[in-house]
């Protein structure tokens, strides 16, 4: 057999080398923000990073030593790589603005590639850092907080709005397209939040179909394991003279009619009727307004999604809220003069990171991380959750209350 010889494509050619002198962005990038003096003041920083100079720092800081691939390291020939600052500023200028992840080359010196992995690593690490300080549910300080709000505003016993937002998905499997394509026609992937009246958002649910409607999503949601287990905290108030013993939340038309959701009122004729109806709109619109808020800092959630795998957008959707509440932790006492702290948090620090080390009261307040209870008294819960009774009564005793709290200024 005569030997056989394997020419080089003439066409193929080797991929290039480019420098692109990461050195250069990164001196850059120190000197636009990062310098004792730098070229951008923190109101344009804090514009195009969405939040502080201390927080994003902050944030740099865990993910670095959360993850070896965001500490800067020599290559072979000693020249060092990409900085912390660069990868972390390049992952977070996505999020923001919602461009392409090779739109920051020209500026940080970053290539599609790296920027994209940034990108990836860098939610995972705002999750494993801080998702369970900045995405759980509401400690004791916090629910004296949201119960002192709710009465100001009418609603004793309120701790939030509930509602769905719906984020567009480009690069949908075609197999997939009847299961998330809703009545717009557009792929669509929905989340569930919880958000109070500072915006926090306190529960995201987020992966299902637009197929779903908002009924669908609630019985999928775990959004009330704690009050099916028994593990919610007890929370009671007297409205016209009867005692109730479950927090609720305030809900547009479509959700059910159970003991822990309060309507407003369609068509309201009367005038107690009108009043109340104005009131639990208006106080509704805490979560509306998270989710715009929430899509405004970061431009990614808003624009449709480009990326292909739906577990990557979940890890973005949930790192964004987790930013997203850490700002708000951050920017709280700048914009909200809705209750002085100091009449129900007995003058402690509000941040644990204010916190003396050591102390006992360092930990947070926590709920009970073992089932109680049996089957049947978690049908028991279930039943007294879904009670159409209780709800109505409650209703009921809240058009009375807002009407005797501002009625005269009607």
């Amino acid at each position: 057999m005569p030997n056989m010889v394997i020419e080089d494509n003439p066409t193929r050619t080797r991929r290039r080398y480019r420098d692109r002198e990461r050195e250069q962005g990164e001196a850059r990038l120190m000197n636009d923000y990062f310098v004792d003096n730098p070229t951008y003041d923190q109101d344009i920083f804090q514009r195009r990073f969405r939040m502080r100079t201390p927080l994003f720092l902050r944030i740099v800081a865990a993910v670095t030593s959360n993850d070896m691939y965001f500490q800067q390291r020599c290559d072979a020939t000693g020249r060092k790589g990409l900085s912390s600052l660069q990868k972390c500023t390049g992952a977070m200028l996505v999020l923001a603005y919602g461009t392409s992840t090779d739109a920051q080359d020209e500026y940080l010196r970053m290539s599609d590639t790296v920027t994209r992995d940034a990108l990836i690593r860098f939610v995972e690490g705002v999750i494993s850092c801080f998702g369970q300080e900045y995405l759980r549910r509401p400690n004791e300080d916090d629910l004296r907080r949201l119960l002192h709000v709710g009465v100001e505003r009418g609603f004793p016993g309120m701790i939030g709005s509930i509602d769905c937002m719906h984020w567009e998905w480009k690069n949908y499997p075609t197999a997939w397209a009847g299961q998330y394509a809703g009545r717009s026609g557009k792929p669509t992937i929905i989340l569930e939040a919880v958000a109070s009246y500072d915006l926090w958002i306190w529960h995201a649910f987020f992966g299902t179909p637009c197929t779903c409607n908002d009924i669908n999503i609630l019985h999928c949601s775990p959004v009330f394991d704690d009050v099916l287990s028994g593990q919610a905290p007890n929370v009671s108030y007297v409205l016209n003279d009867r005692e109730y013993n479950r927090a609720y939340y305030l809900t547009d038309g479509i959700y059910p009619s159970w003991a822990a959701f309060v309507k407003s009122i369609t068509s309201p004729q009367l005038r107690k009727h009108k009043l109340f109806a104005k009131h639990q709109e208006a106080a509704r619109k805490d979560v509306e307004r998270a989710f715009g808020v929430l899509q405004a800092r970061f431009a990614f959630l808003r624009h449709p999604c480009h990326v292909w795998d739906k577990h990557l957008m979940g890890k973005i959707m949930i790192a964004c809220i987790i930013m997203h509440n850490m700002i708000v932790e951050d920017e709280r006492d700048t914009y909200l003069n809705y209750y002085d702290p100091s009449e129900f948090l007995n003058d402690r620090p509000r941040n644990r990171r204010q916190r003396s080390s050591g102390q006992d009261d360092e930990q947070p307040f926590q709920y009970s991380t073992q089932r109680i209870g049996s089957l049947s008294s978690c049908m028991t819960n279930r039943e007294q959750l879904h009670n159409k009774e209780t709800h109505i009564a409650l209703k009921n005793d809240l058009i009375g209350h807002i009407w005797q709290k501002f009625g005269d200024d009607e």
